[in-house]
């Protein structure tokens, strides 16, 4: 966001400032005030004038002005109405050099979860890609996808969701006790590097907000149903600032996850391509790996489809 425009959104949330007041404390013409002002109301901020000045009512837009402000975490915001993948633009912008940047899309045409399998995506979700760029290492690239997970985990919590972790990375709500869930959030984590550094990283953020659940796919949830309608504007400036907690302190990343685990304790089943692996989920590394305790030992999988069975 233009900083002149941050600067005045921010005088107008303590209260009515007259034109030539802004003009005087940002040493701008007041034509320049009123069109800052004008351009501000084009992108949907609700600022009224009255005999004190200009007030700020109200931020019910949904896009990348709406979203930056008030925003506490270093994230620039790119928004889009419709775009066939957060994914595929922010590999585009890293690709370009660019850091700290979060694609957002209102529906997404194209969207892909693991394995190239198709996300429904439709208006009102919150689909997000975060272009970041670690000083990690490829091995602990994997807490970035765990912090995705326990970063949107957390704010559903917020929003009224009972939402939990299944590993690796779906943020899922329980059904029952023995381990069915209906899924609420999808992740999707790409990066490039080398053998020793990772160049970029990007996890995509798939949450089903405001949809209804009778249009997604079958053992899907949304927030709408589980708790109703949320303010995405809200949401997104939480997920992303908590996502930005975790990968300042990459220590407390599995600890977190640890306290929003579906997974451990239940019985599952792993899909390798060596085979599968089916025993108690008992606990992850520190990278991540998912720890089984199957009839015959202790089995570390590090990556995999995995599904929870019902107790024997």
């Amino acid at each position: 966001m233009n900083e002149t425009r941050r600067a005045i959104l921010a005088a107008l949330s303590d209260g009515p400032v007259s034109g030539p007041a802004l003009a005087d404390d940002l040493e701008i013409s007041r034509a320049a005030v009123w069109k800052h002002i004008e351009e501000l109301r084009e992108a949907e901020f609700a600022i009224e004038s009255g005999p004190n000045g200009y007030e700020l009512v109200g931020v019910d837009a949904y896009n990348a002005p709406a979203i930056e402000f008030g925003l506490e975490a270093p994230f620039s915001v790119e928004y889009h109405d419709t775009l066939g993948s957060t994914n595929d633009r922010a590999r585009e912008l890293a690709a370009d050099g660019a850091a700290d940047v979060a694609v957002i899309a209102d529906e997404q045409t194209g969207g892909r979860g693991r394995l190239e399998r198709e996300w429904s995506a439709p208006s009102g979700g919150v689909w997000v890609s975060i272009v970041t760029r670690p000083e990690i290492t490829p091995a602990q690239a994997p807490l970035y996808t765990l912090a995705s997970a326990v970063a949107t985990a957390t704010v559903a919590r917020e929003a009224g969701v009972d939402a939990w972790i299944k590993w690796p990375n779906d943020v899922v709500v329980p059904v029952g006790d023995d381990g069915d869930y209906r899924k609420l959030v999808g992740i999707l984590t790409e990066m490039e590097g080398e053998m020793d550094r990772v160049d970029w990283l990007i996890p995509g953020i798939g949450v089903n907000a405001n949809v209804d659940a009778d249009g997604l796919p079958e053992g899907a949830t949304s927030i709408r149903d589980e708790a109703g309608d949320v303010d995405r504007r809200a949401f997104v400036q939480r997920l992303l600032e908590e996502f930005d907690r975790y990968r300042i302190d990459l220590d407390a990343i599995v600890p977190a996850w640890r306290e929003l685990a579906l997974t451990l304790g239940q019985r599952v089943r792993v899909e390798l391509p060596s085979g599968d692996v089916v025993g108690e989920a008992v606990d992850i590394t520190d990278s991540g790996a998912l720890e089984i305790e199957t009839d015959d030992e202790r089995v570390t999988v590090s990556a995999g489809d995995c599904e929870h069975l019902r107790p024997v």
